[in-house]
């Protein structure tokens, strides 16, 4: 089966799904929440852990109508009359108005022009109210989860030598609460590779020629997709996830347990990420590059003026935040759907007007996230490794630990 992915970035808005026109119920509501993220200026980590709690939402109410799946928090009792519709519609509303009650007009708008298309009756009832109990206990499980904790960063400084002070990037993430990892370490991987070993070398001087932002070493097609993988939000991913959940005949269930592993992996695999990247504080290449005389490797050679494509992110290099959510999203697809859904994939991104890029499958996909952030200066090899590694293996142990299929008896 061929699957074509065509979708051109628009800032803060998604153009190519016309709003109740793709894949349904469930699809809709992530586009829509999608959209909330960007228009609320919420970064990844934060971004997720507000799409994981609405698809979790969204699962538990459809699998208490629907029983297909063991149940990622709750099952409520419920007749099999009950609109599944509803339920997944007023639990996605639910969390967003929970989350920022100024969007209440908006959501409620949108919720009530999908209930129209639902008969009035007891079924349909019984359905706003699963979504909605559903909603709260979500809510509820995720007060004090450490998402709002003061941001607490300590800078390594010499006393009285001027230090820059920007803030950094959700330095808290650390310590919130994961969705399906038992604790935030729990794929914490090894250090860094060693300052004074070949491999430091090798990385040190392969980002140092290709991820310059004048680079001569760069090819233009490096160049495109290090451009087009600036971007930061789930409008690059969460397309790829709606176009692959259309091309399959399944009950709304299916599709909320796909977006739900999806975005649970996603949301720990940030978790993950940032658990280590202030565990190993370990410096960015334009860092590195311009005290390459200080790192005590003879392979090494400063550069005083290096500087990336763009500004570096604030927070610390390792491992890879771009690599894990592409590999924990594409391990969770590929477990789910099999790894030949599709045979290409288009898309276009807001970072880089006018430039197409080209997947065949998940794996040239990943490894296009990985190589494009080395390109751009931001990531070392080895780092962009390291974080392929723990996605997969985080996008795995959710699926194969969370809203399994139920075993029916012979």
């Amino acid at each position: 089966m061929r699957a074509t992915l065509h979708c051109t970035m628009v800032a803060l808005t998604l153009a190519c799904f016309a709003d109740g026109a793709f894949a349904g119920v469930v699809a809709n509501w992530n586009e829509r929440a999608v959209k909330w993220v960007l228009l609320q200026k919420l970064g990844p980590p934060p971004a997720e852990r507000a799409l994981a709690m609405m698809h979790v939402a969204m699962f538990d109410a459809a699998n208490s109508i629907d029983r297909r799946y063991s149940p990622y928090l709750v099952q409520l009792p419920a007749s099999t009359s009950a609109s599944t519709e509803a339920a997944v519609a007023a639990a996605a509303a639910a969390i967003i108005i929970s989350l920022n009650p100024a969007s209440a007009p908006e959501f409620k708008a949108l919720l009530a022009a999908d209930l129209d298309r639902i008969p009035d009756g007891p079924p349909k009832a019984e359905g706003i109210k699963i979504g909605e109990t559903v909603a709260a206990k979500v809510m509820e499980s995720r007060e004090n989860d450490g998402s709002s904790a003061p941001e607490a960063y300590r800078p390594a400084v010499t006393p009285g030598v001027y230090a820059p002070t920007p803030p950094m990037f959700v330095a808290h993430w650390t310590n919130v609460k994961p969705f399906a990892m038992k604790s935030t370490s729990q794929f914490r991987p090894g250090p860094p590779v060693a300052l004074a070993s070949a491999e430091w070398a090798a990385d040190f001087n392969e980002i140092k020629a290709l991820g310059r932002q004048d680079s001569t070493s760069r090819t233009a097609e490096q160049t495109n997709a290090a451009r087009f993988w600036l971007s930061i939000g789930g409008d690059v991913f969460y397309p790829l996830v709606r176009s692959l959940a259309a091309t399959t005949a399944t009950e709304i269930v299916d599709d909320a347990r796909l977006f739900a592993l999806v975005a649970v992996a996603r949301a720990d695999s940030l978790t993950a990420v940032f658990e280590a990247k202030y565990h190993y504080n370990f410096w960015r290449p334009i860092t590195a590059i311009r005290h390459g005389d200080n790192d005590s490797n003879p392979a090494t050679e400063r550069d005083a003026t290096w500087r990336p494509i763009a500004e570096t992110p604030m927070h610390p290099e390792y491992p890879c935040a771009h690599c894990i959510q592409a590999a924990s999203m594409c391990a969770v697809l590929e477990s789910v759907l099999g790894s030949s859904r599709f045979t290409e994939i288009t898309m276009t991104s807001t970072t880089a007007p006018g430039i197409t890029r080209h997947w065949t499958d998940l794996n040239t996909f990943v490894a296009e996230v990985s190589d494009a952030r080395v390109w751009a200066g931001f990531h070392y090899r080895s780092s962009a490794r390291v974080g392929r590694e723990m996605g997969m293996e985080i996008g795995q142990y959710v699926v194969a630990n969370y809203m399994r299929p139920i075993e029916t008896k012979r």
